[in-house]
């Protein structure tokens, strides 16, 4: 593929210098069935205000700047997904509450599991000082 060149710079090295700006320094390392705490900025009207989710991280997508973790939460027995873009302005604080041992990338099986079924089973790592 041609390099476009501007300047001395190629196109590509502009976006990845770009992309490299558009991360959200001191965040943990999300992995597949984790359970999240995420604070959201939400705007309403004329306010704004902070709504904490607390979920498991069902799946990730994208690399760098653009990763987005789908995060489940049965609450009052309906099931809420939401895709959070981890990089974005909207995502105040996130905190990783609780690591799971699981085998695979995807954790979309919990969908249709219910009750004790779909219950993770908790990993404890030790921390590196």
């Amino acid at each position: 593929m041609n390099n476009i060149q501007l300047g001395s710079r190629s196109l590509q090295h502009l976006v990845n210098y770009w992309d490299s700006q558009q991360f959200t320094p001191g965040l943990p390392i999300i992995r597949v069935g984790d359970i999240l705490k995420v604070n959201l900025l939400v705007q309403e009207a004329n306010k704004s205000r902070f709504q904490a989710i607390e979920a498991t991280v069902i799946a990730k997508t994208s690399s760098g700047s653009n990763k987005i973790v789908n995060l489940r939460k049965v609450v009052h027995g309906i099931a809420v997904e939401r895709l959070i873009p981890i990089h974005s302005s909207m995502v105040a604080s996130l905190q990783v509450i609780r690591h799971s041992k699981v085998r695979k990338a995807k954790l979309y099986y919990l969908r249709f599991s219910f009750g004790k079924k779909s219950r993770l089973q908790q990993l404890f790592l030790k921390d590196s000082v």
